[in-house]
């Protein structure tokens, strides 16, 4: 599937195909205890770090979630000091 994503590592919008699969997402239900992130997704050696909002997705390059421990509180820190 095709979606807009904030690619920080090139500083503007663009449309990645991306396949969201089990072995590849970890999805967070708890919105208050997850302070907003649905989902983070490994993506060709990226990390995706998507909300329940209307914001785009994030797209942070060379971090998996492997790397940060599948930890929410990791990813937004990550998420914070790249934008």
């Amino acid at each position: 599937m095709e979606i807009t994503v904030c690619n920080i590592a090139k500083s503007r919008l663009e449309t990645i195909d991306i396949n969201i699969t089990r072995d590849n997402t970890t999805w967070f239900e708890d919105i208050a205890e997850n302070r907003g992130v649905q989902m983070l997704t490994d993506v060709d050696g990226c990390l995706l770090i998507s909300g329940y909002n209307y914001d785009y997705p994030v797209l942070i390059c060379d971090v998996t979630r492997k790397d940060i421990e599948v930890n929410i509180h990791k990813a937004l820190e990550l998420k914070e000091s790249h934008t």
